[in-house]
């Protein structure tokens, strides 16, 4: 089968594009990265699982949360939100993060702009990541980054049609 998401890089810029449509109204993809049940419903490639500490879905606020792996593994990350303009777009920045939720200066954080755009078959999502340099860049992709949230989203479409 022909993956869905179309995943772009741009290493003089040291951007990465992500664009994949879904057969869901844009309220309802909306709802999917505005609340907090339903993040952890898909956020995570399987076999891992998201787990939400804490989320502030507003402008300044913090999503605080875990990648929990299936030997007991926890990475620990977060998001704070610059802009969020309703059913439009969200900005925000991700950083990997120690249990308390401190950001973890050692590692990079990672700019997103995640637009969502009402189409004919449903909602498009397109994600923009920016980072501070292209050696961001390819850290991110040897960590399979690209394949991991490709995965994410086909959990997000699974848990779209399940609604």
């Amino acid at each position: 089968m022909k993956d869905k998401t179309i995943v772009q890089i741009d290493r003089e810029a040291a951007t990465m594009f992500i664009m994949r449509v879904f057969a869901a109204e844009v309220s309802a993809v909306w709802k999917h990265f505005s609340e907090k049940e339903l993040l952890d419903s898909w956020w995570a490639p399987k076999p891992w699982k998201c787990e939400t500490k804490s989320l502030d879905f507003s402008e300044g606020g913090v999503w605080q949360y875990a990648m929990a792996g299936p030997e007991g593994e926890r990475h620990h990350a977060g998001v704070r939100y610059s802009e969020i303009m309703f059913h439009r777009s969200i900005a925000w920045s991700d950083y990997f993060s120690d249990s308390a939720g401190n950001i973890d200066t050692d590692k990079q954080v990672v700019d997103w702009l995640i637009g969502f755009t009402g189409v004919q078959e449903g909602t498009k999502l397109t994600v923009n990541l920016h980072f501070k340099s292209t050696a961001e860049l390819e850290k991110i992709l040897n960590f399979g980054f690209a394949e991991g949230f490709s995965a994410g989203l086909d959990n997000l479409e699974q848990a779209l049609n399940s609604r």
